[in-house]
């Protein structure tokens, strides 16, 4: 397993790679979070059967902030920012899991490139860029508001972390530390352009993917609707089926990765 920085025209990208010669998984993380929270993976079965590249995002863990906020600090900034890594690392083709806003991104991205050869979305909705559409597919939760919020206190860093991660999930200091040095305007300007129109409809991306689109997502996550999710007419839905674990949130493959990887090395063996 080997780290390295990549410059990108969007930020000094931070990654680990676990090397090898399977295909090829890069894993995106959720909002305010970094690339260690798929450690588990990185470091299990599933890190020695397929080249995982796990990466942190500009503006989150070891990456550098964005050159240019504005350009970068949106669902199309992060997505070119990830085809502009595979790029740079000769990687023509590869699935990719998305946690959260990752699942938003690895949506953003199946519009953007033809690289992809699955996608594997957990806690994440796809929504159509309409209010009712974001009121539909996310729940109101005591600590939503803080996703779009710049500055953080110590108290705002606290509840967040331990929120997005579920309350039943393990917790590690570095968890805290992820959320305390995410650049506030990623969180900012993100949320004040989740409806922008030059972004893509991801509801509809999700319906029609050209490639096998997997999802998993914990039963109590009170971030996410899994009923509107579920209720979405898939085109192309891996196993014709969405996944609810059972008492698990918002984070299952950190919370139980002895239940999430078997769907994830299944989704990969099938692609």
């Amino acid at each position: 397993m080997t780290t390295q920085t990549i410059k990108t025209s969007h930020a000094n990208i931070a990654l680990t790679d676990t090397g090898g010669d399977g295909p090829v998984l890069l894993m995106i993380h959720g909002n305010s979070s970094c690339r260690q929270v798929f450690r588990n993976q990185l470091e299990g079965e599933i890190g020695k059967v397929y080249r995982c590249i796990a990466f942190d995002l500009p503006g989150h863990g070891e990456s550098s902030n964005a050159f240019s906020p504005d350009k970068t600090y949106w669902m199309p900034g992060y997505a070119d920012t990830a085809i502009e890594v595979m790029k740079e690392l000769g990687i023509p083709n590869y699935a990719v899991l998305g946690w959260s806003l990752g699942g938003h991104i690895g949506l953003e991205m199946l519009a953007r490139t033809d690289a992809m050869t699955g996608l594997m979305i957990t806690g994440t909705p796809p929504v159509e860029p309409k209010e009712e559409s974001l009121g539909a597919g996310f729940k109101p939760s005591e600590h939503m508001g803080l996703a779009g919020q710049q500055d953080f206190t110590e108290q705002n860093v606290s509840d967040y972390a331990h929120s997005t991660c579920g309350v039943n999930a393990p917790f590690e200091p570095f968890l805290l530390e992820a959320v305390a040095r995410t650049d506030g305007r990623a969180r900012a300007l993100m949320f004040s352009r989740i409806l922008a129109p030059e972004g893509c409809n991801q509801q509809e991306i999700a319906i029609h993917a050209k490639v096998p689109l997997a999802i998993v997502n914990g039963e109590e996550d009170v971030f996410i609707n899994n009923d509107y999710i579920a209720a979405i007419p898939y085109e192309n839905l891996w196993e014709d089926t969405v996944y609810r674990l059972p008492g698990i949130g918002h984070a299952p493959f950190w919370e139980v990765p002895d239940l999430f990887d078997p769907y994830l090395s299944r989704f990969m063996q099938s692609l």
